[in-house]
């Protein structure tokens, strides 16, 4: 099992629930977060001073799949979350050791 982590735009999260939900990912989650990355932030003024932003709000969505999707999630997230500007965020992939349903005791790929 893997789990997915990608850092979007709030503007895509329909998007990619939607490309998620049409190739079966039943499970993820999404949690509003802020951070940066290249961009750095953004200078704007604010109430007629000039405020430097510096952690831009993103939607962290995170899924636990089986090791044989996870090629068609990074695609999926990548082709709906792709503005093609700087900021659309990024994908991480990360090894899951071991996964329990607390209500029935399942262990592994049966919590999915």
């Amino acid at each position: 099992m893997k789990k997915v982590e990608a850092f979007i735009r709030h503007e895509k999260v329909e998007e990619v629930r939607d490309a998620l939900s049409s190739i079966g990912i039943e499970g993820m989650s999404f949690t509003e977060i802020k951070g940066f990355g290249r961009q750095k932030g953004y200078t704007e003024t604010y109430r007629g001073a000039r405020v430097t932003i510096h952690l831009r709000p993103k939607v962290k969505v995170e899924a636990v799949v089986d090791d044989s999707a996870v090629d068609r999630v990074i695609a999926a997230i990548g082709e709906s979350a792709r503005t093609g500007d700087i900021g659309d965020g990024k994908i991480f992939v990360i090894p899951v050791e071991y996964a329990q349903r607390i209500r029935t005791g399942e262990t592994g790929p049966e919590v999915l």
